[in-house]
């Protein structure tokens, strides 16, 4: 098969479109044939992408673990699935990802794809999709009427946070630059901060939740705005510590989830959640797509096209 893989630690220069061994499905397993990857530009630094558990290297790796495909090859123990069946999910990191013309994963990671979204804009939602369900919902225990921060509100995870938020009924704060107000606004935004002209500080309090998708000084300055009971949750870094009276923040790493990525389901096909996707590349062309992502300032997700 055509895959794309790094042989060496780095940036987007050590990817190489190039022939892969096709994997097999063991028990437990299926094999998707990808139509659609949705790649993540800072998984090129983490250490799941070029180790395994153990320590031990998994190189040559595949990046991009968000996909969408049709089922080619079921594995035994798999009674829930079938060959020609449209799916879609998030392969946990240590494992290849998507960027390949095929990819085996645990049945159980997979679910029914969408029906009205086509594969490119499904692809641009597991990831982001369960990290914002999973930030908002099962760790943040976000209720409807409370008040809702989003850092980085524009991109892939906070574009669908704001719309989880938004389903929920939580009153939403966002920040973001100046340039997606508007958008954001569309999407249901009560309160926009254009972080490069103010501080956030200063423009919103007494806050129930805090999701982070910026990190850094962001992350630690949100601390000011939160009820004493509030919750900090950050999916880049690990929180400094709380002020007095504040439990600790949050740090996370989203997983894969078959009933999650069915409430996802739901609310696409209810017309209560659409993906953003910012751009398209070819497989062949996965580098381009990387250093696009690696730019910054992205609105949605980058998809890879593979059929």
């Amino acid at each position: 098969m055509k895959a794309v893989r790094l042989h060496a630690r780095g940036g987007p220069e050590q990817l190489r479109y190039e022939d892969a061994p096709t994997p097999a499905p063991t028990a437990g397993e299926v094999r998707v044939r990808v139509q659609a990857a949705g790649i993540t530009p800072t998984e090129l630094t983490w250490t799941e992408t070029y180790q395994d558990r153990s320590g031990n290297s998994r190189l040559p790796s595949i990046p991009a673990h968000e996909l969408c495909g049709v089922v080619d090859a079921v594995g035994t123990d798999v009674d829930d699935i079938a060959l020609g069946d449209v799916l879609y999910g998030l392969i946990d990191f240590p494992r290849d990802g998507c960027a390949a013309e095929f990819v085996v994963a645990p049945a159980a990671d997979l679910a029914p794809a969408p029906q009205t979204l086509d594969p490119v804009q499904v692809a641009a939602v597991p990831l982001s999709g369960l990290t914002a369900w999973q930030a908002l919902f099962r760790h943040g225990r976000l209720q409807g009427g409370q008040r809702v921060l989003i850092h980085g509100a524009a991109g892939g995870v906070g574009s669908l946070a704001v719309q989880l938020a938004r389903w929920k009924r939580a009153r939403i704060i966002a920040t973001a630059s100046q340039r997606h107000e508007s958008f954001l606004r569309e999407l249901g935004v009560d309160q926009f901060i254009d972080y490069t002209a103010e501080s956030f500080e200063t423009a919103v309090g007494d806050v129930d939740l805090v999701l982070d998708t910026v990190g850094g000084e962001t992350l630690n300055r949100s601390w000011a705005v939160l009820k004493t009971s509030g919750r900090l949750i950050s999916i880049v870094e690990e929180p400094g510590p709380p002020p007095a009276g504040h439990a600790p923040g949050m740090f996370f790493i989203v997983e894969p989830s078959r009933p999650e990525l069915g409430e996802l389901t739901r609310l696409i096909d209810a017309g209560e959640l659409r993906p953003l996707v910012q751009s398209v590349f070819p497989l062949a062309r996965a580098r381009a797509a990387f250093e696009e992502g690696f730019a910054g300032h992205l609105r949605g997700k980058i998809v890879l096209r593979v059929e």
